[in-house]
């Protein structure tokens, strides 16, 4: 439940950013805004090209539903 409150918590932030942006402002506490992985929350091991976590990256690719990702092996 806090986590959940965090990620929308920090989708507000990024929008206020942007809005601020688009309005030609500074964007007020630009260090407040960070990422989190939008399944579960987590802040560390965020992964930018996927917007979710090592670990629910693991478990999603190893399930297959992240396209274009398949488990390596040699």
């Amino acid at each position: 439940m806090a986590r959940t409150a965090l990620v929308i918590k920090t989708q507000k932030r990024k929008q206020t950013a942007e809005k601020q942006k688009k309005a030609g402002k500074k964007v007020e506490f630009s260090t407040k805004i960070y990422n989190r992985c939008r399944l579960c929350g987590r802040k560390f091991g965020y992964m930018r090209r996927f917007d979710m976590c090592r670990i629910c990256f693991r478990e999603l690719a190893k399930e297959g539903k992240i396209p274009g990702v398949k488990k390596s092996s040699w």
